[in-house]
Formats: structure tokens, C-alpha cells, sequence
């Protein structure tokens, strides 16, 4: 039995709203007119960007309020509890959770900041890359130490100079980057690219030890379950990109090129993962042989990768970790998925999100499991993945 506290827990994903000065601060003072920045009006705000004018919706803010107050209509900062944007305030929300560690998404750049890969001047988005990438490091991460994971963003249209990027921002003590679930809706090449056009980028991961988080949704993709299905029916079905992200993973021939490289699946929950994983061995099993000959069906690809050898469970077992929120089903699955390979989320401020109830409900989730094992679910994992040591919980949290 394990003596570590099972009180706190490590959230590896929440959210930032980025706070205005993000940009205006760091930039060039003759570049603040075009770098992202707030622009108000007598009733609303949004930050514009290259033309581009993003609103905050409400959704992505909905901390402090009851489910019935949920509203997508856009928000002011005003109207956000401050721990959306500020560090120290989000410090305070975070103890009242019993979250002890934070990893933070980025918000105006979108997840993976296709923001400014969809850029006119990359140039001096690469600037603004940085910037954010500089402050979330050492403004936001430094404000209230050992309690948020530095996550930062790469150039997604030039892996080499995302390598270099890597490098950068790994000295400065990150060891996370966001990617994409997908490449082709962004208009980039995919992980089955021969190529081989992220293979600088993921070298350089691997040996730096970055983690790769992918978040649902940054592919910038909205999988609909039919031309006029609605929010809910069409969020209910969230897990189609992850799982399409941990397959190409798999099948792509990365994770045997970069045995050093760690996947985190961020926000695609874990029940579907026993599912597909003996999915992806039934159909290796049974299509592997006309395939290995270089025969084509209709318009797939073909592959060059070793499918004779490809062993998907040591491949998940050693590369990818299922991220979750609230996963009954996954919870009970949790021997066949890899007690070393899951962790947990509290989504924070977005309108899944389990706080402020955070470790109440994940111990009432996995309080029948052995106590190493909860403690590997509750920050153990994220510990090891992230190379990340927390401070010292302020208080005993209670359930």
C-alpha cells in the first residue's frame, strides 16, 4: 500500500484564456496593431488578429456557474471568473478542487495554434509563436510555481524550425507540445506521409523528451454525425477523432522510428481504447498478408511499415496515454488499457469540466481500485510522463 496522498490530483488538461497583455507585452511596440490583441466596443470584445475577429464564447468559461447558466453567446473578460486568465486566482480555484498541477491548452490560437499556421505573415507569426510559447513558460507557469505544466506550441508548418522551437523552449524547462489530432484539415501532410514530413520534428521531441499532447478538436474538425445533427448528438461523438489519431499513431510507422517519443491523448476520454486496440489486431491479423505483397484496395495507401512484426499493444503500452474527465466505462477497463498509461483531466474552465468537485468525483470513481494505483491514476502518471515535480500541496484537500 502506497503512504503517497490520494487528496490532490494533476490535471493534464485545463484550459488558458489568454490574458490581453500576451502579446502587447512581448512584441515589438510598432508590431502591437498586428499582433493578437483585444479590441472592445461599448458591448462586446473579441481578439482580432490578421483581420480575423475571435470572440470568447461562453462556453469555454463557464467556471463559477451552474450548468443551467451554460451559454455559448460570447464573454468579456469581465464577465469570466479570474481564474480563467490569472495564474495566482486559478492557483486558488485549483486548491478548492483539490487539483495540485495544472496543464493548460491554449485558447485564441486554438489548441495547437492553428492560428498561426492559417497566418499571411508566418514570419512574424513565428514571432507571436514565441511570445506566447515565453509566457506561458515563464509568466503564467513562474507565477505560482510547481503548479502548471509548461505546454507550448510549435511552427506546424515547418517541422524543422518547430525542432529548433523544441529545443528552445526545452531549455527553459518545458517538456510538453501541442499537436494535432490530424493533419489534412489544416492542409498539412499526415502521419502516413512517405515523406516523412514531421520526422524532424518528432526526432527532436524524442530525444528532448517532449511529450506530444493531442487534444480533440485541433485539427480544427468538427466530426458531424449528419448534415443536420445538433451540439449534443454531435459532441456525444467526440471520440471518433481521438481514436482516429491513436490508429494512425499506430499504424504509421512513428512510434517504431522514434522509440523515445510519449503520446498524451488529451480530452478523448479512455473507454473506447480496449475497444480499438483489439480492433487494430483483428484486422492486422487478418489483412496483413495481401497487404505486405504492395496490393492496392480501391483508393487506400500502401504502407512500407513492418506489419509482420507490428505489435500494437507494446506499441500503446510504451508510446500513448489516454487522457479522461469522467470515464465509468474506462475505469472499469483500467487493467486491459494500462494502469501506467492513463490519466486524469478536469477540463477547467470549459463546460465538461468536473471542478470545483474535481477530486470528489474521481475518488468516487476509482476509490475501489488499489491505493498505488489510484495514486498512479491521480498524478503518479503525469509525474513520470511530464518529468514534472508539484509543490507541496498549501492544505489537505477534502473530498
Amino acid at each position: 500500500m502506497t503512504q503517497k496522498s490520494l487528496d490532490w490530483l494533476i490535471s493534464v488538461d485545463d484550459h488558458v484564456l489568454e490574458p490581453p497583455g500576451v502579446w502587447l507585452d512581448r512584441v515589438p511596440a510598432r508590431d502591437r496593431d498586428r499582433a493578437p490583441h483585444i479590441e472592445r466596443d461599448s458591448t462586446s470584445e473579441c481578439w482580432v488578429y490578421e483581420g480575423k475577429r475571435i470572440p470568447t464564447t461562453g462556453l469555454a468559461a463557464v467556471a463559477g456557474k451552474s450548468k443551467e447558466e451554460f451559454n455559448p453567446e460570447p464573454v468579456t473578460y469581465e464577465e469570466m471568473r479570474p481564474g480563467c486568465y490569472d495564474p495566482r486566482a486559478r492557483a486558488q480555484d485549483m486548491d478548492q478542487a483539490g487539483i495540485l498541477a495544472s496543464l493548460c491548452f491554449p485558447s485564441v490560437t486554438r489548441f495547437c495554434g492553428q492560428i498561426f499556421l492559417e497566418a499571411k505573415d508566418r514570419e512574424f507569426a513565428f514571432v507571436c509563436l514565441q511570445a506566447y510559447n515565453d509566457w506561458m513558460i515563464d509568466d503564467w507557469c513562474q507565477a505560482v510555481p510547481g503548479r502548471f505544466i509548461p505546454l507550448v506550441l510549435i511552427p506546424l508548418w515547418d517541422p524543422a524550425l518547430a525542432a529548433r522551437e523544441l529545443e528552445r523552449c526545452a531549455a527553459k524547462g518545458a517538456t510538453s507540445f501541442a499537436f494535432t489530432e490530424n493533419g489534412a484539415p489544416l492542409g498539412l501532410p499526415t502521419l502516413f506521409d512517405t515523406a516523412r514530413y514531421w520526422d524532424p520534428m518528432f526526432a527532436a521531441a524524442a530525444d528532448l523528451g517532449m511529450v506530444a499532447s493531442i487534444h480533440v478538436g485541433s485539427s480544427s474538425q468538427v466530426h458531424r454525425i449528419a448534415p443536420d445533427s445538433h451540439f449534443i448528438a454531435d459532441e456525444s461523438w467526440g471520440a471518433v477523432r481521438t481514436s482516429a489519431a491513436l490508429l494512425a499513431l499506430l499504424f504509421s510507422g512513428i512510434l517504431t522510428r522514434f522509440p523515445g517519443l510519449r503520446v498524451a491523448l488529451s480530452e478523448g476520454g479512455i473507454g473506447w481504447i480496449p475497444y480499438f486496440l483489439e480492433r487494430a489486431e483483428q484486422v492486422l491479423d487478418k489483412q496483413k498478408h495481401w497487404v505486405k505483397k504492395g496490393l492496392h484496395y480501391r483508393n487506400h495507401a500502401g504502407t512500407d511499415i513492418d506489419l509482420e512484426n507490428l505489435d500494437i499493444r507494446a506499441l500503446f503500452k510504451d508510446h500513448i496515454y489516454g487522457c479522461f474527465i469522467d470515464d465509468i466505462h474506462g475505469i472499469a477497463s483500467i487493467d486491459e488499457i494500462g494502469v501506467d498509461n492513463v490519466m486524469c483531466e478536469t477540463d477547467y474552465p470549459h463546460s465538461d469540466s468536473t471542478w470545483p468537485d474535481s477530486i470528489g468525483l474521481i475518488k468516487n470513481r476509482i476509490g475501489h481500485l488499489a491505493p498505488d494505483v489510484q495514486y498512479k491514476i491521480l498524478r503518479g502518471n503525469a509525474e513520470r510522463l511530464y518529468r514534472f515535480t508539484p509543490a507541496e500541496p498549501p492544505f489537505l484537500a477534502t473530498a
